[in-house]
């Protein structure tokens, strides 16, 4: 049995010219309006008060446009698809097809293989157009990341055996650390101190983390300082220890927009590793909506060509209005939903997948409405 790939027809060609040309410019449109108000003006302002030139100015609006491009993708697609299906079904043009006999799955065949190619866009968008973007404004701006983190090494039983407090960190280098070392004895469920330690500076290797110039202050079982000692040099979290503490002080301070999906996944395994509830949970929510995000292009483009199925004479504002509302609600939602699943409330992946669920519903009821 040898398959054949289904014939593309004339019919398949325009309509997925018009959606695509629809799609386009709805796209232009939101990146237009997304990017007017604010970051065009002040970077228009920067560039008048002489802070970069023109190419600079001009690189910056572009970096900008990954970021914007990963909304701009769905809302572009249904905004296309509900213009073009409504203007067909306002010429009677729907109506014709259904007359031939074609099916509404065969109606919306070439809307599906588009929304296919945008979903894939829309993923590497997120995956690697955003994160690049970052680096390179990083660059424009000769900004360096800085990062202030607490790390704590615990044993087997979950207990504290050190804290490091990192007070700043820039390309691997320390500076103002403070590291607790907690003794063997518990005192009324609390570990008592032995040793703290203040070093004005350090550098995480991968192996290692290395201080220097340090003041010791020992303590006794009683919570006394006991000692006051110098060090020129002192090594702490050893191992495999020294490059999860460097990767969760690094990635604590990026937007997750910033970071990649392979780099995303590695943290969250790190903080799960970690027993950092909160943080696990809010990372995961958001590395599952990687995925999910770019579906819902071919959820959108499927409930734009319903909401653009209407009658010669049915109202058209009443389309675009709901179309509108979902998208508005999408994106409103998306924040309330991140901080359920920070919390603990729901899970992550209850909070990633509910967009999907919601939409499809949404399909199916808009789908025996319109009795196709």
């Amino acid at each position: 049995m040898t398959f054949k790939f289904p014939k593309i027809t004339i019919y398949d060609r325009y309509i997925f010219r018009q959606v695509t040309l629809s799609s386009l410019v709805a796209i232009l449109l939101f990146t237009i309006v997304w990017i007017a108000p604010e970051i065009l003006l002040n970077t228009v302002k920067d560039a008048l008060a002489g802070q970069y030139g023109l190419k600079t100015a001009m690189l910056l609006l572009f970096y900008e446009l990954p970021k914007i491009l990963d909304k701009a993708f769905p809302v572009g697609l249904l905004l296309g698809t509900l213009f073009t299906f409504d203007k067909l079904s306002k010429d009677s043009e729907i109506t014709i097809f259904r007359a031939v006999g074609m099916s509404f799955p065969r109606i919306i065949a070439p809307v599906m293989v588009l929304s296919i190619i945008f979903t894939f866009l829309c993923f590497i968008t997120g995956d690697k157009g955003t994160p690049m973007a970052a680096v390179k404004m990083d660059e424009i701006f000769g900004s360096v990341r800085t990062a202030q983190y607490i790390y704590t090494q615990k044993n087997d039983d979950g207990l504290p055996l050190m804290s490091v407090i990192v007070s700043k960190s820039a390309n691997r280098k320390l500076q103002n650390v403070i590291v607790l070392d907690f003794s063997n004895q518990v005192y009324q469920d609390v570990h008592q101190l032995s040793n703290i330690y203040s070093a004005k500076s350090g550098y995480a290797y991968d192996d290692k983390w290395v201080l220097d110039d340090i003041v010791n202050y020992v303590i006794s079982n009683d919570g006394v300082y006991i000692d006051i000692k110098k060090l020129k040099k002192m090594e702490i979290l050893n191992g495999e220890s020294a490059k999860n503490a460097y990767i969760l002080m690094t990635y604590s301070s990026m937007k997750e927009r910033n970071i990649t999906n392979k780099d995303l996944k590695e943290y969250v395994r790190l903080l799960k590793k970690e027993n950092l509830s909160e943080e696990y949970n809010g990372k995961l929510n958001k590395y599952l909506q990687r995925f999910f995000h770019p579906l819902v292009c071919i959820l959108l483009a499927i409930l734009g060509c319903l909401l653009g199925f209407s009658k010669p004479r049915e109202q058209r504002l009443i389309g675009f209005t709901i179309a509108i509302g979902c998208i508005f609600v999408y994106y409103i939602t998306l924040p309330f939903f991140d901080l359920l699943a920070e919390k603990g409330i729901l899970s992550p992946y209850i909070t990633a997948t509910f967009p999907i669920i919601a939409f499809t519903a949404a399909i199916c009821g808009f789908y025996k409405s319109k009795d196709l």
